[in-house]
């Protein structure tokens, strides 16, 4: 027998073995995969929750790699104890554009006046309290016609879920724009600069307001800091440690009318966008409203056209004149001074009466 052949025979049990190994890996791999697939499909198919008639049209948008809006909501439930329905104190407006690859982010105050669509009887007052009124479906309808955008999607998570969200995700890292001590939500303190969020204070972070000299618009910032810091540790690999976790709590805190099909079309196509995401709000004007009175934000006919061109452009849409109940009011207050930067005094005018 040469030396070559008995070479040959002792490299083919370790070629083996090498195959081996591999094959094993990647069935392991495969089934850890599958793993994952299973358990993600199920928590986001315990979260879906359509918004009625045209929940069978709107997944076409998406599976077409088409421009969407969606409505994001943090309902005042779930956190410090309570548990009644809430109103949605976060509300952001989600333009998501594939090819323009970019992601438009416009917060509403809670404040805003609004007319709730959906309602028997007419109905104008602050836009939060359309998710009390009518949950999800109303808000997202109340939303789109105060600027005028078609909202396809919405994703409704309660505060509760924000704390847990952020723990899965290993925590988020923030740019606080200023030092303070939130006093309302426990006492915590943020340090002007860099800083390391876990769930319980990326919750206070994002709630505060009483200390912010910007009042709501300073935590609407901080709010869409939050998000946007979330999102981009939940796509990198470090959140796949707590996968489990996230789903778990994804699975509870949230809903929304976006599919696990509409789920995995967005990761795949979608991506791109997440990259620049610009941010903006909705600007009111400090009121007092009649019948009441109570204040609110009341934005002007300029500011709500300028918003929802934003929008629409960002959408792909063509600009078109606003006529909603909103403009109809500003015009009928003819006495309000929108140069005048003290709260002044603003009556609803029910057109049914």
């Amino acid at each position: 027998m040469d030396s070559r052949s008995a070479r040959n025979r002792m490299r083919h049990p370790l070629l083996k073995l090498i195959v081996l190994i591999i094959t094993t890996a990647m069935v392991a791999g495969g089934l850890y995969a599958l793993r994952l697939y299973s358990q993600a499909k199920y928590a986001i198919d315990s979260t879906y929750a359509g918004l009625g008639d045209n929940d069978k049209n709107v997944n076409t948008t998406i599976r077409n790699k088409q421009p969407f809006a969606a409505l994001l909501l943090g309902v005042d439930s779930g956190a410090f104890g309570r548990t009644e329905q809430g109103r949605s104190d976060t509300m952001i407006i989600a333009v998501v554009n594939p090819a323009k690859k970019k992601t438009t982010l416009v917060s509403v105050p809670r404040d805003t006046v609004a007319k709730m669509i959906g309602t028997e009887k007419f109905n104008m007052q602050k836009i939060n309290a359309a998710y009390e009124i009518g949950g999800s479906k109303m808000a997202v309808a109340t939303a789109g016609a105060l600027v005028n955008v078609p909202i396809k999607y919405y994703l409704t998570v309660n505060m509760a879920a924000m704390q847990k969200i952020v723990d899965a995700v290993g925590g988020i890292d923030v740019d606080v724009p200023f030092t303070f001590t939130s006093k309302y939500t426990g006492g915590q303190t943020f340090t002007k600069g860099k800083m390391h969020l876990n769930g319980a204070l990326a919750l206070a972070y994002s709630r505060m307001r009483h200390e912010d000299p910007q009042g709501d618009y300073g935590r609407q910032q901080r709010q869409q800091q939050v998000i946007k810091a979330v999102m981009k540790k939940a796509v990198s690999m470090d959140a796949l440690k707590n996968f489990s976790q996230l789903l778990k709590t994804i699975s509870g805190n949230m809903r929304t009318n976006l599919s696990f099909d509409d789920m995995m079309s967005l990761v795949q196509n979608y991506r791109g966008a997440a990259k620049t995401m610009t941010t903006d709000h909705v600007q009111g004007h400090d009121a007092w409203v009649y019948p009441g009175p109570s204040s609110y934000q009341i934005p002007s006919n300029a500011e709500l056209q300028r918003v929802s061109d934003k929008l629409r452009v960002a959408l792909g849409l063509e600009k078109t004149q606003l006529t909603n109940q909103n403009i109809r009011e500003n015009n009928a207050n003819t006495g309000f001074n929108w140069d005048n930067a003290a709260a002044q005094t603003y009556t609803i005018y029910n057109p049914d009466l």
